[in-house]
């Protein structure tokens, strides 16, 4: 019988607690987080809006509301406000829902470390609110596709590093293995852009919704999310406000950091800046930035052989994370600091 019934909220401590050790001044509080957990367990499938609907009676103020309420505007067909978070499923990359709006993409002649592929800058208008993950794709979300499709990306992961006066090739990794500690918190290295589009496709089919990658102008329109300097939080790279060689945290030059370790943006996302270098769906189109006016679509550019990566990483320097820095990446290639993030059209 499932929890989310009238009258099973009432159930004593003795009841719930069985045989753990529920005495005590805390005992009232350990209940009910319990109830609230047994609850939350019973609904969070997200098949029922009555049920959902008592969850937020019984607990208005309680942990899951914010989780409750995209499921309900899901099972309604309401719209996703702006600033929603919400999962289609619990093996799904949490996604935040980023408003419409307009942009000055590229940065401007007189930007500090700015390279020629930054302009001209140009007005681009995002026509409609669509969704974005909060964080870069974890390992653990990888490993779950990995282990409901068969996919394979084999050992073909190369790794650069400076070592007795000299540059070395680390090769046979993967991203089960980067060349450095991770654990499932950490973003997905060693995986290319076919492997990224292997994702997406898995995560519509799973979910019946429009995933996929963000387009070059989506991404940097989330990058800024409203600010117009070099990073979000403002022209000077700060200390420990994201992953970089020079930014301050204890993974400088070393390692990946967990996803949500530092502040998010304007839109709710982490890890903008630094990390991980992350794959978008365009062709590179090198000369100049070459972005759809609408922001909506991948450029077809001079060769799609090579697509638009964005963002820096945890190996870079600053000037490779700031807001408007574009790069580029064989897309056959599997490296140790690019790994992606994904995208979700919304319905009109």
């Amino acid at each position: 019988m499932r929890l989310a019934r009238k009258g099973v909220l009432r159930f004593g401590a003795a009841a719930l607690c069985g045989g753990l050790l529920c005495s005590g001044p805390a005992s009232a509080q350990t209940v009910q987080r319990a109830v609230e957990d047994a609850f939350w367990e019973s609904v969070k499938g997200c098949t029922s809006a009555g049920e959902v609907e008592a969850y937020l009676k019984e607990f208005p103020k309680g942990r899951y509301v914010g989780k409750a309420r995209a499921c309900l505007a899901r099972l309604r067909k309401l719209p996703l406000h702006p600033g929603t978070a919400f999962r289609d499923c619990p093996a799904c990359p949490e996604m935040v829902v980023v408003p419409a709006g307009k942009f000055t993409m590229g940065s401007p002649k007189g930007e500090k470390g700015r390279q020629s592929d930054e302009g001209p800058q140009r007005r681009v208008t995002i026509r409609r609110p669509f969704a974005v993950g909060s964080y870069e794709v974890t390992r653990g979300e990888f490993a779950r596709f990995v282990k409901a499709t068969g996919h394979s990306t084999g050992k073909s992961c190369s790794v650069w590093s400076w070592r007795d006066k000299k540059w070395n090739l680390s090769s046979g990794l993967s991203w089960r293995n980067p060349g450095f500690e991770q654990t499932d918190r950490h973003p997905v290295a060693c995986v290319n852009w076919h492997d990224a589009q292997a994702y997406v496709r898995w995560l519509s089919r799973r979910t019946g919704k429009r995933y996929r990658l963000l387009s070059e102008a989506e991404w940097e329109y989330a990058a800024r999310a409203g600010t117009t300097t070099r990073y979000h939080w403002g022209d000077a790279v700060g200390r420990n406000l994201a992953n970089c060689k020079n930014c301050g945290s204890r993974w400088d030059g070393k390692r990946t950091a967990p996803v949500g370790s530092f502040a998010p943006n304007g839109f709710g996302l982490h890890d903008m800046h630094g990390n991980m270098w992350e794959r978008v769906a365009d062709c590179w189109y090198g000369d100049h930035v070459g972005a759809p006016s609408d922001g909506s679509a991948s450029i077809t550019g001079r060769s799609c052989s090579y697509r638009v990566r964005r963002g820096g990483s945890w190996d870079t320097y600053s000037l490779y994370t700031r807001a408007a820095r574009r790069r580029y990446d064989f897309v056959q290639n599997r490296t140790y600091d690019v790994g992606f993030r994904v995208a979700r059209t919304l319905s009109p």
